[in-house]
C-alpha cells in the first residue's frame, strides 16, 4: 500500500527538499567536506533555537532549524552514545542551505540572520540551477559569490579555511 503525503499538514521544510539535483548536490557537499581529523558533515540536523529572541526574525520556525548541511570539527564524529541528539544545542561551525526550486531567497537570508544569532561562523548559500555558492559570514555585509560560470575553479571560506573545487560540488 502506498501513502500520500496530506499537503495540509506536510512540514513545509521538508517539502523545499524534494528534488534530484537538491539532493545530488547535497551528497557532493557531504563527501567534499568530510575532513579527517578537521570537519565532519552532517545533513539534516536539527538546530535547537534555545532562547533565541524569535520575534526579530522573519522565520516561521519555532524551536528549530535545519539546514541542508551542517559542518562540526572532528571531534564529533561517530554516533552519539548512549541516546541518540534530537535536536542540536551545540551549533555548527558552518551551515549550508541549497535553495530548491519551490524555495525563495529572502526565507533562506532569514534563516541565516537566525544562524549568526546563534552563534555560526560561517552559512553558505547553494544556487545548484546556476551552478553558484554564496558564502556569509557574521562580519560581512554582503556574501562573496564563486560560480562556474565566471571561471571559479574552487568555493574558498576565508573564515573556516575551506577550499573546495566547483567541479566536486556540481558534478
Amino acid at each position: 500500500m502506498v501513502n500520500f503525503l496530506d499537503s495540509d499538514s506536510a512540514n513545509l521544510e521538508d517539502l523545499e527538499m524534494a528534488s534530484w539535483n537538491h539532493s545530488a548536490v547535497q551528497f557532493s557537499l557531504l563527501k567534499s567536506l568530510d575532513i579527517p581529523d578537521k570537519y565532519v558533515p552532517r545533513p539534516e540536523l536539527s538546530l535547537d533555537l534555545g532562547t533565541l529572541d524569535l520575534t526579530k526574525l522573519k522565520i516561521g520556525a519555532k524551536q528549530e532549524l535545519k539546514p541542508d548541511v551542517c559542518l562540526y570539527p572532528a571531534t564529533r564524529r561517530g554516533l552519539s552514545r548512549p541516546t541518540d541528539i534530537l535536536r542540536m544545542t551545540e551549533m555548527p561551525l558552518l551551515v549550508i542551505e541549497i535553495l530548491s526550486p519551490t524555495q525563495g531567497m529572502y526565507d533562506i537570508k532569514e534563516k541565516f540572520k537566525a544562524y549568526f544569532a546563534l552563534g555560526i561562523k560561517s552559512c553558505w548559500l547553494v544556487l545548484p540551477e546556476i551552478e553558484n555558492i554564496t558564502i556569509y559570514s557574521s562580519t560581512m555585509d554582503s556574501g562573496k559569490a564563486f560560480s562556474r560560470l565566471h571561471g571559479d575553479s574552487e568555493v574558498v571560506d576565508e573564515v573556516l579555511a575551506i577550499r573546495v573545487p566547483l567541479d566536486k560540488i556540481f558534478e
